[in-house]
Order: C-alpha cells, then structure tokens, then sequence
C-alpha cells in the first residue's frame, strides 16, 4: 500500500515562531516526531511519504499517489485538518486521522473514514491490516498505554531536516501531577513512561549520522516527571556528548520543582540544555490552588526561576488569564511577575476548557462551556464563560501583551535573564556557538528588519549596544533572544489590529468528545 502521512498546518500564533523562523531560513520548528514514529510501525512493504504543510504544499498528485491518507494533529490543527480530510474525500481517497486531537474531538467531528484513539503502538498492526484487507473500523480506541520500549526509530528519511531549526526526540510520556485544566494527563496518564537510555542514545545517533549538528527538542511534557530515571538519562548524554565531540544543544519541558534539585539541574547544564519550558500559571497563589497546581505553591516561583536560570537555562513560561479566581488586579500582577522574573519568552493564554479535561467536565456540569475551542489560548476567544466578565478578561489579556511584548519591556527581562548567566570566575557561561551560517544570516537579517525598518529602532540599537558592551560572553543567546522579540511583536500588533473580534462565542455549539 501508498501510505501518504500529512501533518496539518499551525496557525500563525505567539507559538508558531514563524516571523523569527525567517530570520534564519526556516520553515517551521520542529518536524512531526509523531508521524515519523508511525511511518516505523507500518508494515516494512508500505511505500510511505510524509508532508508537512507547515514546510511544503499538499499536492494533488500525492493524493493521487496514495491508496490511504494518515494525517495526525493537536486540537490547534482542527481546521486544517478537517480542510485536508474533506480535499481528501474529494478525490475518493481513505482518511485515517490520529494524535491528540482524536481524544479531545468526537469521530464525527473528525469527519475521518477512520480514527484512532489513544497511542498507536498497540494497535498498529490491527489497523493496517485492516486497511490492507479493506475490513478497517471506523473507531479504534487503545485499551492500555503502552510501554516505551515498543516504540520505535522515528523514520527520518521522510523529513527535509533542512527546513527546521529543532530536531524532535521522546524520552517519555505522562506527568506525575494533577492540574486541572491540562489534557496530556488524560491522553497520557499520570504515571511516567520512559524508553530505555540505548533508544534514546540511538535515536542521537541516528541524527548524528544524518548531519545534524543543531538544537534538539525533548518534546516530554514533564521530562523530570520521573527524576531518578531523568539523571541517569543525563549522565550517558553526557558521555556520549563527550564520546563524539557533539554539541547538541537540548531543551524540553518541566515543573517548577526541578529547582528542588541542584544535581539535577547541574546535570542538564553539563549534558547541554539551555531551554526549559515551565508551566507557571498564575502570580495568584488562589488560583494555582484552584486548578490544582499545588506544585508550584510549595516554593518562591520567582526564586526558582531564578536559581534554574543561574545554570545557564533560559526558562520559557506559560501563564494563563481567565481562573475562575482571578480578580481586577490579576493583569498588573501578571505583568510585575513576569518582569521580575526576567522570563523573555512569557507565553500568556487565556484559559481554554479542552474537551476531556476535568476542567471541562467541571464547567460542562456548571452550564458554562460554550464550544470545544480551537486550541487556540492565544487568539483572546473564549470557549467558555468566565466568572469575570469576558469583555473586561479579554481587555485585560490584550493590556497585558501589550505591555510585555513592547520593546523596552522585552528587553530588560532578556537583560536580567543575561545578568543571571553572567559567567563566573572567567569561565565561559555557555558551549553554544554563535558563528553559524544561519546566526549570521539571522544577525544581518534583524539588523534590517529591526533596526533599520523597525517601528523601535532605538530601542533595538540600545539593546544591541549593551549587549555589546555588557553581554560578550553570551552573544548568541542574546541574538536569538532579539530576534524571537521579534516574532512576538508582530504577532502582538496583529491582535491589536482585531480589536473587534468577539470576546466569547454568541451561542453554544453541541460539543461531543470521546468517553473516557
């Protein structure tokens, strides 16, 4: 059989780094690992093609060539995804639609020939074969979560590495907490899953031999879910970092508690990790208890983040507006946190009920779900209605961005970040090279686009001066950190040029997702 695998497009949000990704010649950020992982599954006699639509068009003649279509997305992807499935249909062509968004969306509102329901690992070969015997089942649904041992080499033969910034590699799945809005708890379960050290070894080196040389993405949701399992993970990164002279820089996902840790967190200094992404939430300390998010009420946020930052990681933070706590001051407190905190890269949202999440069965047992949302949090829509009144939530959202993302306040959180990165005794802060073809690019590109043609260009050449003079140990870092600004700012005039657009939608929709 022609198996043709798509990747639905992202939209272009606060996420998709796609105004900074030009700057260095990328299409999009980081390829489709889980695509690349269920091409592996597939029977070896399957002929298989990937496209990504983030990086390439669909055309008519891959949908020619294909006898089934398998295309994989998050609840963001929905309409583009649903589009795919009907230009699919259109042309007679057997759909079969998986990933996350299978288990927040009913099939029917898949509009897929077949779905698939959970991890595909354990049920794979049934599909396939059904597929190949024309016996396929519309619905099919995993009845456990597999080990990560089955999982195999992503397929990278598939993929142009070329068109994005960041290779993908899994070391495990599920979290350990409880957080009441979050769905990776209800796909993914509550117990972390890890592969062995050999997989995650040979999936480096798989990108070893492939040429890669760049950053890396350990797409876990919580990597320190498990923490014993995560050092040991670090130390044979670290030799084997040292074993082929690589340099691979990594980043991932955490909680707030790995600054509990300093073996740990001088550990993911040592195997190369410059990025981490933590789930702040809230200044309030109400509303972190409200949604459960006790972890993160057991220490000083900002002191954490300070103390991971010392070790030369840059914290990426997500923030969320719409608690049913909040009160009129939660915008000027999120503002002052987020700028004492000196997180850069502050991704605020505003609170989005995902189908089979508690929080949306809370809310759908109070009356207050309007529709399944986009996967959007970004886009100042509500699929839900807040305790506050949403026309004053969404201003409010919108006052926030505002104020975080105009230049000067960009900046001087960039400047803190650099000041806790300062190096010490001599030492070098960070192995990060800078000398690259794509930084250089990068570097002439923002020195057009912002400092030449930006609407703030002195605050740009101040910025670049006091890196100049005050931040030579860390170039690079302050580089990217400019050029994202970037990205930001672009996406945050947008917002504002759509000052009209609805807070909440006008009426609910039938909202249906799969049973639990």
């Amino acid at each position: 059989m022609n198996a043709l695998l798509i990747y639905p497009e992202f939209p272009d949000t606060y996420w998709s780094f796609k105004h900074a990704l030009k700057f260095l010649g990328k299409r999009a950020a980081q390829p489709p690992l889980g695509l690349m992982t269920i091409a592996a599954l597939l029977p070896g006699a399957w002929k298989k093609r990937l496209v990504d639509t983030n990086v390439e068009r669909l055309k008519d003649a891959d949908l020619a060539w294909a006898d089934v279509a398998m295309i994989s997305g998050m609840h963001i992807h929905r309409e583009s995804l649903v589009a795919i499935v009907e230009r699919c249909h259109a042309r007679g062509l057997r759909t079969v639609v998986g990933g996350p968004i299978a288990s927040s969306l009913s099939p029917a509102d898949l509009k897929a020939d077949h779905v698939v329901i959970g991890e595909a690992e354990s049920l794979i070969a049934d599909l396939a074969r059904g597929l190949e015997q024309g016996t396929a089942k519309a619905v099919y649904q995993a009845t456990e979560r597999p080990e990560m041992e089955t999982s195999p080499l992503p397929d990278l033969s598939l993929i142009k590495m070329n068109r994005y910034s960041t290779m993908t590699v899994q070391y495990s799945r599920g979290c350990p907490f409880n957080c009441e809005f979050c769905d990776i708890i209800e796909i993914y379960g509550r117990k972390p899953r890890t592969k062995a050290i050999t997989q995650v070894l040979a999936e480096l080196d798989q990108l070893r031999a492939a040429g890669w040389r760049e950053a890396v993405f350990i797409v876990d949701d919580n990597f320190i879910g498990n923490k014993v399992r995560a050092k040991q993970l670090l130390r044979a990164i670290i030799e084997w970092r040292s074993q082929y002279k690589i340099n691979f820089t990594f980043s991932t996902e955490a909680s707030l508690n790995l600054a509990d840790d300093s073996e740990l967190m001088q550990l993911m200094k040592d195997a190369g990790f410059t990025t981490v992404f933590l789930g702040i939430e809230t200044p309030d300390e109400s509303g972190l208890v409200a949604c459960n998010k006790l972890q993160n009420t057991r220490r000083s946020m900002l002191d954490s983040i300070a103390l991971i930052q010392s070790y030369g990681m840059q914290v990426m933070g997500g923030f969320i507006l719409g608690f049913d706590t909040d009160r009129d001051d939660i915008f000027d407190s999120m503002v002052g946190f987020i700028q004492k905190s000196g997180i850069p890269v502050a991704m605020v949202g505003l609170l989005q009920a995902m189908p089979g999440t508690q929080l949306f069965r809370r809310l759908w047992n109070e009356g207050r779900i309007l529709d399944a949302g986009d996967g959007n949090n970004t886009d100042d829509k509500l699929n839900f209605l807040p305790h506050m009144d949403a026309a004053k939530l969404v201003e409010g959202y919108r006052s926030v961005l505002k104020r975080i993302y105009s230049c000067d306040a960009y900046y001087e959180r960039v400047k803190i970040y650099l000041n806790r990165i300062q190096p010490r005794h001599g030492k070098q802060s960070s192995g990060q090279k800078w000398i690259t073809v794509s930084n250089a690019r990068a570097f002439v590109t923002s020195i057009v686009r912002q400092g030449v043609f930006g609407p703030q260009r002195w605050s740009y050449w101040k910025f670049l001066l006091t890196v100049a003079t005050r931040y030579r140990h860390c170039v690079g870092v302050a580089m990217t950190l400019l050029v994202m600004g970037y990205h930001f700012q672009v996406i945050t005039r947008r917002l504002f040029d759509d000052l009209d657009s609805p807070a909440v939608s006008s009426a609910p929709e039938a909202v249906q997702y799969p049973e639990k």
